[in-house]
C-alpha cells in the first residue's frame, strides 16, 4: 500500500512540474509578445530649421522608422527649438520628456571632455578621413563615453568644416592672422589655436558676431559656410579662406530610459533607420556646402574674396598646429589624438 501511495505521489509531482513548466513557457511567450500591439512614441527635438540637412534627415528618420516598424513606432520631430533648446536637452533626455535629440558637439564637452577632439585644428585630412574616424574606433570610443553618462549614442551627423573669414588682411597663411581679433566659442582648444596664429581670441555669443564684425569689435571669425551664408557674415567680411581647419557636427542621442523599455526588434529598427538617415544627412550637408560656396562666388554683391589653400599653404598650417597638440593631451587624451591621426 505504501508503495502504491508513493507511486501516486510521484505521479502527481510530475504532473505538477509539467504544469509549472508549461505555465512558465506560456508566461515567457506572453511576455515576448506583450508589446507587439503597443505603439511607441518618440519626440525628436533639434534646434535648426526643418529645411537644413539635419532637419531633413530627422524627418527621413521619422518616416523610415514608422515604415520599418509597421507603425509600431511614431516619431514626432520638433525643429527650431520648438520643444527644448540644446542647453537643456540632456536633462530632458534624462527625464524622458524627449526621447531623441541631435546636439552639436560643443554641447557634449561639459559632460565629456573627450569631445574637444572635434575642435583640434587640422587633425582631419579631409571629409573621407573625418568619416572614417567617426565610423571607426575613435567614434565608438566617444560614443562609449556618452553611454557611460546615461545616454544612448546613435550616430554622427555633419554640420561642416570651419573656414576663416576676416574684414582685415585675408588669413591665407598663419602669419596673416597676427594681431587680428578672432571671435571664437568658449574652448581651450580654440583659444590655443588662436594664440598659435598670434591672433587675439575673443569669446562672444553667436548672436553678437554680426554686429561685432560690423563695428570692428572683432576682425575675424571661424564658421562653416552655412553659418557664414545664412547669418550674412559675408556682408561685413572682406575675405573667406576655405581652410577646413576645424569641424562642427552633431551626435544623435536617445533617452536611456526610453531605450531600455523598447523591445530588441524595435531597437534594431531604430538603428537601421538611423544609418539610412545618417548617410542621407551627410550627402545633403555636402550638397549644401557646394551650393553655398557657389552662391558666395556668384551672388555676393559685397565682393567678398574667396581663397583656396594650396598644398604648400595647408602644410604650413598643419606644421604649426601639430606643435600644439601636446597641450590637449590632458583634455582630449594623447591616445585619442594619435588614433585619429593614424586612422586610414
Amino acid at each position: 500500500m505504501k508503495k502504491v501511495i508513493s507511486i501516486i505521489a510521484a505521479g502527481l509531482a510530475a504532473i505538477a512540474l509539467t504544469a509549472c513548466s508549461s505555465e512558465k513557457t506560456d508566461t515567457n511567450q506572453t511576455s515576448a509578445n506583450a508589446d507587439s500591439g503597443k505603439i511607441y512614441e518618440i519626440k525628436f527635438a533639434h534646434v535648426v530649421s526643418a529645411n537644413t540637412p539635419k532637419g531633413k534627415a530627422a524627418d527621413l528618420f521619422a518616416k523610415r522608422v514608422e515604415e520599418l516598424s509597421n507603425g509600431r513606432i511614431k516619431v514626432h520631430v520638433f525643429p527650431s527649438a520648438q520643444l527644448v533648446d540644446d542647453d537643456k536637452v540632456f536633462q530632458e533626455l534624462k527625464r524622458n520628456n524627449i526621447q531623441m535629440a541631435a546636439p552639436s558637439f560643443s554641447k557634449f564637452t561639459p559632460i565629456a571632455k573627450e569631445f574637444n577632439l572635434w575642435d583640434v585644428p587640422f587633425i582631419f585630412r579631409d571629409t573621407e578621413h573625418l568619416h572614417k574616424v567617426m565610423d571607426g574606433e575613435v567614434g565608438q570610443i566617444l560614443k562609449d563615453v556618452i553611454s557611460a553618462k546615461g545616454y544612448i549614442a546613435l550616430d554622427y551627423w555633419d554640420a561642416g568644416f570651419k573656414q576663416f573669414s576676416t574684414n582685415k588682411k585675408p588669413i591665407v597663411v598663419p602669419s596673416d592672422a597676427e594681431g587680428q581679433k578672432m571671435r571664437i566659442m568658449s574652448s581651450k582648444v580654440l583659444e590655443e589655436q588662436t594664440k598659435a596664429m598670434k591672433a587675439i581670441p575673443q569669446v562672444l555669443p553667436f548672436g553678437e558676431v554680426y554686429s561685432a564684425l560690423q563695428t570692428g569689435v572683432v576682425d575675424a571669425a571661424e564658421n562653416p559656410l552655412s553659418n557664414l551664408y545664412n547669418s550674412k557674415f559675408y556682408e561685413v567680411q572682406s575675405s573667406i579662406t576655405m581652410s577646413n581647419h576645424g569641424y562642427l557636427g552633431y551626435l544623435v542621442v536617445a533617452s536611456e530610459k526610453f531605450w531600455q523599455g523598447l523591445p530588441a526588434d524595435l531597437q534594431e529598427v531604430i538603428k537601421t533607420a538611423m544609418r539610412e538617415a545618417t548617410i542621407y544627412e551627410r550627402e545633403e550637408s555636402a550638397k549644401e556646402e557646394e551650393l553655398l560656396l557657389q552662391r558666395l562666388k556668384d551672388n555676393d554683391k559685397t565682393g567678398t574674396k574667396i581663397f583656396e589653400l594650396t598644398e604648400e599653404q595647408k602644410k604650413q598650417w598643419q606644421d604649426l598646429m601639430v606643435g600644439i597638440y601636446p597641450k590637449f593631451y590632458d583634455l582630449v587624451g594623447k591616445d585619442l589624438i594619435e588614433k585619429t591621426l593614424n586612422t586610414k
